[in-house]
């Protein structure tokens, strides 16, 4: 149970604030959690796989904070019960969660299988939920935020991320409608939504770029699209992690955070022409060009 029932502004240093955070073996989700420890939130780093947690403890080493790492597995609900019972129990309250963990994928509909679909699926729609249903009863006692990291393919749908995109969609939809809700009740709802972030496409999205990708009668627009985009990351053009999760800080601190918070200004821009397109024809020439 919160000892303060109001979770705004800066962190209280005699009562340190605690928030959970998923997916920090690298990426965002890494530079998140050494930005909230510090900035002086109690810092629960969580991971699948706690054998990868080395790159982790090493920022966190070298950034002079404490971090406190568990597993979590978000597609298993017995993991997260865990893992949110475990923190209740060391540290009495948690005021702010943040849905990062992830999984890219590339692909179309004709060449993926639907158990290739439901996978993208389980980890980035059902994990989210499965974190945000068990952690709701404790943040409502803080009135605390509930933070997931989306991505500008959460509102704009791209070529070969059919799946990744339509996950994506699916949480800001569920965010979206849940928002209002969860307020009634003081917790805060907001998703954060990245553009390109250095490392995060090629690392993540279990393809060999390298490789010659063959992909039947769509090769060709694949590989226009794998040209197009590794651009953006080998160009200098994608943001850092750290740079991204700065918007995960900022919408932990903010009195009253935007639901939807863009990390760049070219994010805002994208996602600015998804929101003034009625009928669709300005995303759809924009995107097609990238496959053309």
């Amino acid at each position: 149970m919160c000892t303060h029932t109001n979770l705004k502004g800066s962190v209280m240093a005699t009562t340190p604030h605690t928030v959970l955070i998923t997916g920090t073996s690298s990426g965002i989700g890494l530079a998140a959690a050494v930005a909230a420890a510090r900035a002086g939130w109690r810092t629960v780093a969580t991971l699948r796989d706690t054998t990868r947690a080395d790159a982790l403890r090493k920022a966190a080493a070298d950034a002079g904070v404490e971090l406190d790492i568990r597993q979590l597995d978000v597609t298993s609900e017995t993991s997260v019960a865990a893992a949110v019972d475990g923190v209740i129990a060391d540290h009495g309250r948690l005021d702010a969660v943040v849905n990062n963990a992830g999984a890219g994928h590339l692909g179309t509909l004709e060449n993926d299988s639907m158990e290739d679909i439901r996978k993208v699926m389980e980890v980035n729609f059902f994990g989210v939920l499965n974190v945000s249903k068990a952690v709701l009863p404790h943040l409502r006692a803080c009135e605390g935020r509930l933070i997931t990291v989306t991505s500008v393919g959460g509102v704009i749908g791209q070529p070969f991320n059919e799946a990744y995109c339509a996950a994506k969609f699916a949480v800001e939809g569920y965010m979206e409608s849940l928002a209002p809700v969860a307020r009634t009740l003081g917790v805060s709802v907001s998703v954060v939504e990245p553009g390109a972030v250095a490392t995060e496409f090629v690392n993540n999205i279990g393809v060999d770029l390298g490789a010659a990708v063959e992909a039947g009668q769509y090769t060709d627009a694949l590989r226009r699209y794998i040209d197009r985009t590794s651009r953006q990351f080998l160009d200098g053009s994608a943001q850092t992690p750290a740079s991204a999760a700065e918007a995960v800080i900022e919408a932990l601190h903010a009195d009253r955070p935007a639901f939807r918070i863009q990390t760049t200004d070219w994010a805002r821009a994208f996602v600015g022409s998804k929101l003034a397109d009625l009928d669709g024809s300005a995303v759809q020439g924009l995107t097609a060009a990238w496959v053309a």
